[in-house]
């Protein structure tokens, strides 16, 4: 999967947890989850949910406490995946 079908994936994923304040134009490479999208811990657990049913990957708490941005996020996707 090319490095931009994975970013559009991710970006479909975490639209559906966007506050109505921020757009999906605002979804960058270098968005932070909570500070610039606006997305609280509760969703943040449940876009971690959804990237593993998405790439069939599993996400270990480490991962999760280091997926701070989108950009922390592929990297992980990408990790992950390489490991299978």
């Amino acid at each position: 999967m090319l490095k931009e079908q994975k970013y559009q994936k991710l970006k479909e994923i975490i639209e559906i947890y966007l506050p109505e304040d921020v757009a999906v134009i605002d979804i960058e490479q270098e968005s932070h989850f909570m500070n610039d999208l606006n997305i609280n811990s509760a969703n943040l657990v449940d876009i971690v949910l959804d990237v593993e049913d998405t790439f069939d990957i599993r996400l270990e708490n480490e991962d999760m406490e280091k997926m701070q941005t989108v950009n922390d996020a592929m990297a992980i996707i990408d990790a992950k995946l390489l490991e299978k």
